[in-house]
């Protein structure tokens, strides 16, 4: 489902093509997932919990608010690079807005993931290595909401080269890191 909707859009992504490109029978999704809509639930799910390990993974081996800094940004770009994923979030954005379900799910999942990163932060900040100008959860949110405004300029504007706004991006993460 992740590669199709980047493919096709989720218009475009029927059971059909997902089982013939898993290599699945129609029948089969259908019993474990019911619903479109619930599978695509299911891989912004597991999209997360992905992400989720690599970060705290990155982060938890950091020794200084640099480290802690290069960790989310090499772990952001890994992320920006691979195409599926930013394609189908901005999919499912936007299928949220008409559906109620996929709303819930996605804002659920976004609430996970913000309090993962802020749990992170406020380890490193425990055992001295950030030293937060602000509360854990209110610098997670600020520093998705960066990710975020970078990631809609690169679906937006793919040939345009966001490396100098990942530079200043950095350096705003940075003054609330440190």
């Amino acid at each position: 489902m992740r590669t199709s909707v980047a493919a096709r859009g989720i218009a475009g992504s029927t059971f059909d093509h997902v089982a013939n490109e898993a290599g699945v029978s129609r029948g089969l999704l259908h019993y474990y997932f019911g619903t479109k809509e619930r599978l695509l639930v299911e891989v912004v799910r597991r999209e997360s919990d992905v992400r989720i390990e690599r970060l705290e993974e990155a982060i938890g081996g950091a020794g200084n608010a640099e480290d802690v800094l290069d960790a989310l940004v090499r772990s952001f770009e890994e992320w920006l690079g691979d195409g599926p994923a930013p394609v189908m979030i901005y999919e499912m954005l936007t299928l949220a807005q008409r559906n109620e379900e996929i709303a819930a799910q996605l804002s659920e999942l976004g609430r996970r993931t913000r309090s993962h990163l802020a749990g992170a932060l406020e380890r490193k900040q425990d055992t001295g290595v950030l030293s937060l100008g602000i509360e854990p959860e209110l610098a997670a949110m600020f520093l998705f909401a960066l990710a975020d405004g970078v990631m809609v300029r690169r679906l937006s504007e793919p040939e345009l080269d966001i490396g100098p706004l990942v530079e200043q991006a950095t350096i705003a993460a940075r003054a609330v890191l440190s």
